[in-house]
């Protein structure tokens, strides 16, 4: 099915074929109320998803016009890229390949949404593949690398499509998801899957699919939302929803593939990005975009929940499983302290008793 057309509306997790924002069948006409009633101030930042609101300077659709042309310069592509009438071929199924697509325009909209429809599929078998697709919004473009066929200490904001666990020991279920946020000062660890730099990520088979795979990223007002619809249902999935994501303006829209010892067919068939029609305040207004530092407000550094570089163990995240735990021995503690008290007090009972 085609991907023109389809748009993401908060609040109704469906994607909707036809016009872009119609809602698709199902809900009845109470629903807007009861949604207004929900939720409130948040359905004044829903994005309606008119044709108007499509940035086609920052859009790769079929026919593809302007890519790779001088005379509409809007994308350019790199190293083992192709172009086809139906898809962008980031990498083919081949060993040690690199390849990626970057709009030529900066983007300078605070709040917006991308929908990305693509496609990863190869002969490989379980594990037996390789690597996967990462999405770029970086100061930098064009700039070939070992982090998925880019490079590595970038500035801004990469979501990984990772196909294969190059960490033994992970306990992560592959393909996996996730998010990358850094301001030059990071290095992606490919030999433990980027865990040491991740915000967040999710579990998304995505490969060798016989339908269409989206993904949809959105940042608005310092909050960044991953979904998918990968089960040919016309429904996102939640995957990633962080806040507190600073993202400056100016960057640059891209996707990159690259294939090592193993390999698969890294396709991008669009990328369609929407403008947000989000009210800001003045403080806000007067902030000069292109000058913050890509940052994340985070109450637990990312590199807490995972085995640092050097070896040492970091504490994770308080799961059910380690709250128990820790109430457990909380629990213990309390029962010998109580225990310890008690005979202390006897012993000292039985002592006073010999002197009278």
């Amino acid at each position: 099915m085609a991907a023109e057309g389809w748009i993401w509306r908060w609040g109704w997790g469906r994607r909707c074929p036809g016009r872009p924002g119609l809602p698709g069948p199902g809900p009845g006409p109470t629903t807007p109320l009861l949604l207004f009633l929900l939720l409130g101030p948040v359905v004044a930042d829903i994005t309606d998803g008119n044709s108007e609101h499509l940035k086609r300077e920052h859009s790769l659709i079929k026919p593809y016009q302007g890519v790779g042309s001088s005379s509409m310069p809007l994308w350019d592509f790199q190293g083992s890229t192709i172009l086809t009438s139906q898809y962008v071929r980031l990498t083919p199924d081949e060993r040690s390949k690199e390849g990626s697509i970057w709009n030529h325009q900066p983007c300078f909209l605070k709040d917006w949404e991308m929908h990305v429809h693509f496609k990863v599929h190869g002969s490989g078998k379980k594990n037996l593949h390789g690597d996967g697709i990462a999405l770029w919004y970086t100061r930098d473009r064009l700039v070939p690398g070992p982090v998925f066929g880019s490079k590595d200490n970038f500035h801004g904001l990469a979501i990984f499509l990772d196909t294969y666990p190059n960490d033994e020991t992970t306990e992560r279920v592959f393909p996996y998801i996730s998010v990358m946020v850094n301001n030059g000062s990071l290095s992606y660890d490919h030999s433990k899957d980027g865990r040491w730099t991740e915000l967040a990520g999710c579990t998304a088979d995505f490969r060798n699919r016989d339908h269409d795979t989206f993904l949809a990223v959105r940042y608005s007002r310092g909050r960044l939302t991953v979904m998918t619809d990968l089960e040919d249902k016309n429904e996102w999935k939640n995957c990633i929803d962080i806040t507190g994501v600073r993202l400056p303006t100016g960057y640059y829209f891209g996707a990159s593939a690259g294939t090592g010892d193993l390999s698969d067919n890294h396709d991008i068939i669009s990328m369609k990005l929407f403008q947000l029609m989000v009210e800001h305040t003045p403080d806000e207004e007067n902030i000069d975009w292109t000058k913050i530092e890509p940052s994340v407000n985070f109450l637990k550094s990312p590199k807490d929940n995972v085995d640092d570089p050097t070896g040492n163990f970091r504490s994770g995240p308080l799961t059910g499983w380690r709250v128990f735990l820790l109430l457990l021995c909380a629990l213990l503690g309390i029962i010998v302290c109580a225990v310890v008290g008690a005979v202390v007090f006897q012993k000292r009972q039985e002592r006073n008793k010999r002197f009278y």
